[in-house]
Order: C-alpha cells, then sequence, then structure tokens
C-alpha cells in the first residue's frame, strides 16, 4: 500500500507584543493549560538545553487526549519545532512548529505550522484529524494573543495559593480518594451531586454539583489527569461566575518525618465583569479574590481532611 504524503497546513496571527516575549511564553510550556483553552495539562519528561521531551494531555474536537512530543528550541530564530513521539489514534504522525516573526519593536507575527497523517490513511480519519487541527490551532493562536495582550492587566486578577494537611496514613490511599470522586457526593458534606466518567485510563471528566455557603449549588466541570499515586491534575471547563480560569493539581508526598503531605493548589483568573453582579455594587477585586480563595479553600481543605481520615482508618491494624 503507498503511503500518502503528510498533510502540511499553517495557521498565523500578530500580536502587539515583542517577539521575544512571545518566543519565551512558548517556550514556557507548564504554563499552556492557563494560556490555551483545549491544553489540560503538561508534564516535563526530561529536559536538555535545546530540547525536552513532554506529555500533553488537551481536548480535541470534545473529547481529551494525550500524547507524549519532543520539542527542539532555535533561540535564535525564534522558532520551536516539536514531534509527536507517541501519536494517539487516529493520529499515526504529527510534527510541526512555532514561529515568531518581529514586524515592528512591538508587534509580531505567529506562525504555527502542522504535518499530520492519519493511521492508514482513513479519509474519515484524517477530516477528523484536519477539525481538531484547525480548531486547536485558531483557539491556540487565539488564545496566544489575547493572553499576550491582556497579560498587564491579567496581573492584578492572577492569584495561586495552595493548602496542605498531613497524616499518617498512606499516600496511595488518600491517592484513591481524591481519584474516586463519583464517590464523593457520599463521602463530602459540601458535594452534593457527581457524573464521573473515565473513558481513557487515568482521563476523567467530573461534572459536580457543589453547595456554597449559603446553601444554593453551582455545577461544576472538570477534566482531571490522574498520574497513580503522587498527582491529579485539573482544569475547569464550566466556571463558577466569579472565576474565568481555574486550574488545579492535588499532590501526596512523603515528609521526612514519616508522614504524607497532601497538598491541594488553585490558580485562578477572577473574571471582573462579573465582581458586582455577585458581591453588590462596590465591590472590589481584592475582595473578590478573598471571597473566592474563601470558597475553594474550605472546599479543598474539607476533601483533604476527609481523605486523610480515611487514609488513616484504613491503615490502622
Amino acid at each position: 500500500m503507498t503511503t500518502n504524503s503528510p498533510r502540511e497546513v499553517e495557521h498565523e496571527i500578530t500580536v502587539d507584543a515583542p517577539a521575544e516575549d512571545v518566543y519565551r511564553l512558548l517556550a514556557e510550556v507548564e504554563n499552556w493549560p492557563r494560556i490555551f483553552p483545549p491544553t489540560l495539562h503538561v508534564d516535563q519528561v526530561d529536559t536538555d538545553v535545546d530540547q525536552e521531551r513532554i506529555r500533553i494531555w488537551a481536548t480535541a474536537n470534545g473529547e481529551a487526549k494525550s500524547w507524549t512530543s519532543i520539542r527542539t528550541f532555535d533561540r535564535e530564530a525564534l522558532r520551536i519545532d516539536f514531534r509527536q513521539e507517541i501519536p494517539t489514534p487516529p493520529v499515526a504522525a504529527m510534527s510541526g512548529g512555532w514561529i515568531v516573526e518581529p514586524l515592528t519593536a512591538t508587534t509580531s507575527r505567529v506562525r504555527l505550522l502542522h504535518a499530520y497523517r492519519a493511521i492508514d490513511d482513513d479519509p474519515e480519519q484524517l477530516a477528523w484529524i484536519d477539525r481538531a487541527v484547525d480548531t486547536n490551532s485558531r483557539s491556540e493562536l487565539a488564545a496566544l494573543k489575547t493572553n499576550l495582550e491582556l497579560a498587564h492587566a491579567a496581573e492584578a486578577v492572577t492569584f495561586s495559593f495552595e493548602d496542605t494537611v498531613y497524616t499518617v496514613g498512606s499516600a496511595k490511599d488518600v491517592y484513591d480518594f481524591i481519584d474516586a470522586a463519583d464517590l464523593w457526593a457520599e463521602r463530602l458534606p459540601h458535594v452534593a451531586s457527581v457524573r464521573l466518567t473515565e473513558d481513557s485510563p487515568g482521563l476523567q471528566t467530573l461534572e459536580m454539583d457543589t453547595r456554597t455557603a449559603d446553601g444554593s449549588t453551582h455545577t461544576t466541570k472538570s477534566y482531571r489527569v490522574c498520574l497513580p499515586h503522587h498527582r491529579i491534575a485539573y482544569k475547569q471547563v464550566t466556571l463558577p461566575a466569579l472565576m474565568s480560569l481555574h486550574t488545579g493539581i492535588w499532590t501526596f508526598r512523603e515528609t521526612e518525618d514519616g508522614k504524607v503531605a497532601a497538598t491541594s493548589q488553585h490558580t485562578v483568573v477572577l473574571n471582573t465583569a462579573n465582581i458586582t453582579k455577585v458581591l453588590g455594587d462596590g465591590a472590589t477585586v481584592q475582595q473578590a479574590e478573598a471571597y473566592v480563595r474563601g470558597a475553594l479553600s474550605r472546599n479543598s481543605t474539607a476533601t483533604l481532611t476527609h481523605a486523610t481520615s480515611y487514609a488513616e482508618a484504613r491503615s490502622r491494624p
């Protein structure tokens, strides 16, 4: 059977930011879940001066996928080439590159190149990849433009924090409690109902109705990447009114004194357009941050407390 040539496509966008700043943002792959809507989580498997191997979890046409890529950096040319090391079906091969071209001292053109093939060169699967690449490329470039141009303004409404609970139980048992979110409605008082699916091992879609302090409920949807038994990363795609972005990571590590530290880390971008709608006229960004931080901290600390109690009960003889 004759193999067709790879499909080659290109997308581009003009950004009101210096080319060096654009390149630096693209190189900092650990920030991609906060920058690009389709990206759920990124792990740096190994790194070198001019090359790195990364594992990416992202949505494509509404489905969550995972793949491993090799990235090669040419800092002088402001170019980053990538190749999927382990493509996810229906992709047989995927490569491409980011090229940043300075237009003026404060503007630049970003070109995003892709070359790919479908398994067995199947035309229906190739059409699926066409749609996914086109949708994600447009989304990534638009997000890149937005996040670069609004970076300064966003600094004032972006914050991160974490809560940690210590236990003498095992890290695996604490992990298992957080992993089994389908049981949270039975185990956690602040969770009213849960809908959890896991179409592939370790990649979950979680919809949850959570009770707030005033007794009302709100619905959120998250994609979760579960890495036994030390980390669960997530990205909310259906958000409460005061947040325009929310990512988080649950981590479980053993300490030097023989305990286990269970931590919930959050990164939030406030939705400033809804602050007065939710908190009333005259409400400030600082009040909104305190409100959101308090709500997230209460829920995550409560979840960790129940998880560590579960682990400790299982560790008793």
